[in-house]
Parts: structure tokens; C-alpha cells; sequence
């Protein structure tokens, strides 16, 4: 699934393209991709509209409309397991296209394999019943320090991985990025949150910042076939990996063999020595 880095990098190079563009009429493929809004719905909403702005909120696109001069809702992506959003020629033929958008000038598709990402419109973004008011705070942003995240999981006991995993506690992590951010960090999967001190919890803000900075700049991990920028180029970060996909291979730091085991019914990868595990 994509995560933060994977869905900034889509933000970023479609901000350019789609910015200041006016949506002139929807086609939708597949209906489930809009959750429970019928098609006719969303394309009163949006029909008529233009892009004022893109962002990221975790793992959310978050495109920002205007009528005039006045807010007229968001659209909100989640792209799952194979979503991908691209600015295409109008008239492409595009495999697995499920929404589209014409533009004044090209198309956005919402490309999914799998059919399990979502597009759908929301009056208000900030509003109470958008689903962007149930995700805790960004990773990267000013807000978000070491301070902060040490008194997060001193108010909680919980193991570290399906902590760092809830969305409600920190926005935009996902299986890659933990697994890569606890072992430079030097923290165990189930370490349980209240235990970690506050040098150990410094260590991992450090950690889960490094690795999300770095990702961001190799485009994201395309570890898989699905994940690709919307220009179809793979990212590069998964050449990184310290610990993720490398079951039996030696750690890159002590060459100790790489662990898979299963932590809150996910995959997960350490390495046993620089990440012991937490006393019984």
C-alpha cells in the first residue's frame, strides 16, 4: 500500500499539472471506487469546479476545489493497495482507469488494479465528519517533535509496531516505513511504547524523520509492480532497505540474518541483534 512518502511524491509532481485546471465532466468505471457516493453525486459536486490546490494528509490526496472565488469541498484519494492518479492527453486509453476526470486541458485518472482505492468528494475537508479529522499528526510536519512523540507513547501501553501502524496515533506510517524506522532506531517490534525512555524515544523520532525525508527523495518504494508516480516511473527508495523484504539476508549493520515474524497480523522484519527483544 502506498504510504506517506509514495503519496507525496504524488502530490508533488501533480501539483503542476493540476492546480488551476477546471473539471468539466466525470466518467466513472467503477462505481465501488467512490465508496457509497453514487456517480450523478459526485459529478454535481465537482462538475463546473477548478483545482485551487493539492495536498497530502497522510495517506489521503487531498484535492482542493473552488466555484469562483468561493470553497467548493475537496476530493479525497486513497490509493490502497494499487491506486495511482495520472494527468493524461485527453482520450487515453488507459487499462484499469476506474474514475475519470476531463479537464480543460488533459485528464486525471484514478488507475486501480485491485479495485480497493477510493475517490470521493466531501463538502468540507476540516469539517467534523470528514475522515481526515480522525488521523493524528504528521510525521514531518513543524508540530510533530521528539517531545511530543515520547509523551504519545508514555500515554499509552502498547506494542511499538501496531502503535506506529495506528493512524490515529501518528499519520501516514505503514508497514515499510516502521519496520524501517524501528530498526534504526535500534527498537523491538513489541517493545511496549511505555517503556521506552526518552533518549530511545528521541531515537526514533530521529529515525522515523530520516527515513521518511529519504524515501521522499527516491520517489518513494516500489517494491512491487504496483506502486508508480504518476509519470509511471518506479520509485527507488526499496534499493535502502535495511530490513524490509530481506528476510535471511545479512543486516547492512552487524550481518546477522534479517527475521520475518508476524506482529499484529503483519509481515514484519528486524534484525534480532541491533533490535533485541523486550524482556517477558
Amino acid at each position: 500500500m502506498p504510504e506517506l512518502p509514495e503519496v507525496e511524491t504524488t502530490v508533488r509532481l501533480l501539483r503542476p499539472r493540476l492546480e488551476g485546471r477546471r473539471i468539466q465532466s466525470v466518467s466513472v468505471e467503477w462505481p465501488r471506487s467512490l465508496g457509497e457516493q453514487a456517480p450523478e453525486e459526485l459529478a454535481d459536486a465537482v462538475v463546473g469546479s477548478r483545482v485551487q490546490a493539492l495536498q497530502r494528509r497522510a495517506k489521503y490526496v487531498r484535492i482542493d476545489l473552488v466555484r469562483g472565488r468561493r470553497p467548493a469541498g475537496s476530493l479525497l484519494v486513497h490509493l490502497r493497495m494499487s491506486g495511482r492518479l495520472s494527468v493524461l492527453r485527453r482520450g487515453s486509453q488507459v487499462s484499469w482507469s476506474r474514475v475519470r476526470l476531463r479537464l480543460d486541458r488533459g485528464e486525471l485518472h484514478f488507475i486501480d488494479v485491485r479495485k480497493f482505492g477510493r475517490l470521493f468528494w466531501v463538502p468540507d475537508a476540516d469539517g467534523p465528519d470528514s475522515p481526515l479529522r480522525r488521523l493524528g499528526p504528521e510525521p514531518l510536519s513543524e508540530a510533530f517533535d521528539a517531545a511530543v512523540l515520547f509523551a504519545g507513547l508514555q500515554a499509552r501501553r502498547r506494542r511499538l509496531k501496531p502503535l506506529l501502524l495506528d493512524q490515529a496515533f501518528l499519520a501516514g506510517l505503514g508497514n515499510i516505513y516502521v519496520d524501517e524506522s524501528l530498526h534504526h532506531a535500534r527498537l523491538h517490534p513489541l517493545e511496549r511504547s511505555d517503556r521506552v525512555d526518552e533518549r530511545a524515544a528521541g531515537r526514533l523520532y530521529r529515525a522515523i524523520h530520516s527515513t521518511l525525508i529519504a524515501a521522499i527523495e527516491r520517489e518513494g518504494s516500489s517494491f512491487d509492480t504496483f506502486y508508480r508516480t504518476p509519470e509511471g516511473r518506479p520509485g527507488s527508495y526499496q534499493d535502502q532497505f535495511q530490513v524490509y523484504g530481506r528476510a535471511g539476508k545479512p543486516c547492512r549493520r552487524c550481518r546477522t540474518p534479517i527475521q520475518r515474524v508476524v506482529v499484529a497480523q503483519r509481515g514484519t522484519h528486524l534484525c534480532p541483534r541491533c533490535q533485541p527483544p523486550p524482556p517477558p
